[in-house]
């Protein structure tokens, strides 16, 4: 009402101009409105569209991957996939969560290279959309816009989106604080566990299945608990010309527990989910151990079976990085939405088929490397067996159920092998060798005690950015005899297996980090536990080594490498096996009788 007295005033004045400059701003305000969808009033209020509460015409706008089913016109669906159906063309990585020790920038644009471009298919028909749960339906994309270009691609950029109206449980709408909060990385933990008492949870959890018991019984409980008690009573193996005795907490039950998995255990994969988040792995970079094992899961006959009937564990094949990259908000710190999703999915299974109900997830398995999969797995998987790099015993990983999954820096998806081995230990000069960013709180403090402090010690901060500086940091490893692996962010590191992989002794800094395999390998064989609160005294700690143990530290690294290798097609006691039996073996000793 004040405005329009105002105009009357201004109009009979004879001032047309204030009432020029108020259509103008109308105009704008319509602009903003028909752009965006909505508009906030200056009271807070927000002031909606007339098609606002229709989903068909607003969409989750990610990036030109977060795509599962969008309805177009037609009675059609746009699926965007990968042309080979997973990615091996990129490096998808985290701006945080880079933890090499080079500079290595991230290209989105290789998802869509000329070999794995990402394509259109149409897929007439409507019955698949009723198959997803709520949170899947509202992943969407408008990908008509696309087609338009004739052919123009743009780079994919993991910030730019829209939220849409649906499912407000993938919506965040939290506000950033501006006063940046201490997270729990940049803080030392609270509680630290030893080793030796990660010997003794590992034994009591043997002794006594936490697992909930079987809501009705199965065929498959008596065929694991008879394996169970075949490898309780392994007979001791004295020649053994596959394995490296050394290594193993108890080889003879290993051999025997490899042999019945290889046997007995059959496995079914959820064909439920839709790619991206599902069904497409990531073979190459810092997230490739998931992506690796999804691969060679899905495409494996010899465990795999189509009737769960006849399963003796299920897989739920996502990936927790896509799953990241796809639905997280970059800056809002909120990751409600990721879990969200990933309950519904449960929820999803566990309506649409009796299995998770009735052992309440424990013969279900996951398997993931991104940090934030603790969190996102939480409570509607807490029963399941996770196969996690982020293996931190403060934060919910349960020794003697859980997997410590091997974090491993792929650099070339055709090629996982490239660069394997280094130098004998003679002519490894180096004492000890560490660059990488300063990630965390425990990484600065390793360079304030032991950068340019000694020249036996080669610790530096990043290493600067082209394919000189990468030989040169490889070639650091296969020269050095002990590599440091200070935790990052998180207790996991690339580095333990790389340390591995080019044959230098681990030395491992990371309180209550269970390493990998720690069902099966003794650790004390073929690498250094230091306490994060000993880093003053490291130097002291290794050169105390007597240069015997060493040669066979060394010895035991590469008779182990075999163990943490990825191979396109699967070999005996690699890595992918190497998981898989951990996952069969967790289960045995948690498995019980209705």
């Amino acid at each position: 009402m004040e405005i329009r007295s105002e105009l009357r005033k201004y109009s009979r004045s004879g001032k047309r101009k204030w009432a020029v400059l108020v259509g103008i701003m109308a105009l704008a305000h319509i602009y903003l409105l028909l752009s965006f969808g909505r508009y906030v009033l200056p009271d807070g209020r927000r002031l909606k569209l007339p098609n606002e509460n229709n989903p068909s015409q607003n969409v989750l706008l990610r990036n030109t991957l977060a795509v599962n089913v969008s309805e177009v016109s037609g009675g059609s669906r746009l699926h965007v996939l990968e042309k080979n159906g997973y990615v091996s063309g990129s490096d998808l990585r985290n701006e945080s969560e880079d933890d090499e020790g080079f500079d290595d920038s991230v290209d989105f644009e290789s998802f869509e290279d000329a070999k794995d471009s990402v394509i259109i298919k149409h897929v007439a028909g409507s019955s698949e959309s009723d198959s997803l749960f709520p949170s899947e339906k509202t992943v969407l994309l408008n990908v008509s816009s696309q087609i338009k270009k004739k052919g123009k691609r743009s780079k994919l950029s993991p910030g730019s989106y829209r939220s849409a109206p649906g499912n407000s449980s993938l919506l965040v709408t939290k506000q950033v604080s501006k006063k940046k909060k201490r997270l729990r990385c940049d803080l030392p933990p609270k509680t630290v566990t030893t080793i030796d008492e990660m010997n003794q949870i590992l034994a009591r959890h043997r002794r006594y299945s936490r697992a909930m018991r079987p809501r009705w019984s199965s065929r498959r409980d008596e065929e694991i608990l008879a394996a169970r008690k075949e490898i309780e009573n392994a007979p001791v193996t004295t020649i053994e010309r596959e394995l490296y005795p050394p290594i193993f907490r108890n080889v003879s039950m290993f051999k025997r527990s490899y042999d019945l998995m290889e046997r007995t255990l059959k496995i079914y994969v959820y064909k439920e989910g839709s790619r991206p988040i599902f069904h497409t792995p990531i073979l190459k970079g810092l997230y490739a151990s998931e992506g690796w094992f999804m691969k060679l899961m899905e495409g494996n006959k010899q465990y795999t079976v189509k009737d769960p009937r006849r399963a003796h564990l299920y897989y739920m094949p996502f990936s927790a990085r896509m799953l990241e990259y796809t639905l997280y908000v970059r800056n809002s710190h909120n990751r409600t939405n990721l879990r969200q999703f990933l309950k519904e999915y449960t929820e999803h299974i566990s309506s649409k088929y009796p299995f998770f109900n009735r052992t309440g997830g424990a013969d279900h398995f996951l398997v993931a490397c991104h940090d934030w999969a603790p969190y996102e797995t939480r409570h509607h998987m807490e029963h399941c067996i996770k196969a996690l790099c982020n293996a931190d015993i403060t934060a919910a990983f349960k020794i003697g159920r859980d997997v410590s999954l091997p974090e491993t820096y792929v650099r070339a998806a055709k090629n996982p092998l490239r660069d394997l081995g280094g130098k004998p230990p003679s002519q490894r000069r180096t004492l000890a060798f560490y660059a990488g960013s300063m990630h965390g709180y425990l990484r600065p403090i390793l360079l304030q005690h032991w950068k340019d402090k000694d020249p036996e010690m080669k610790i530096f901060g990043r290493m600067p950015l082209g394919v000189a500086s990468k030989m040169n940091y490889i070639e650091q490893m296969k020269s050095s005899k002990y590599c440091i692996c200070p935790k990052g962010f998180e207790v996991n590191s690339p580095r333990v297996v790389e340390s591995i992989f080019y044959e230098c002794v681990p030395v491992i800094i990371s309180d209550n980090f269970v390493p990998p395999f720690f069902e099966v390998l003794d650790w004390s064989t073929f690498s250094v536990i230091v306490a994060e609160k000993d880093i003053p005294r490291l130097k002291d700690i290794l050169s105390s080594i007597p240069e015997e143990k060493y040669v066979k530290m060394q010895m035991a690294v590469r008779k182990a490498q075999r163990h943490f290798l990825w191979h396109a097609k699967p070999e005996r006691y690699d890595l992918f096996h190497m998981v898989l039996h951990s996952i069969w073996y967790n289960r045995l000793f948690q498995a019980k009788r209705r």
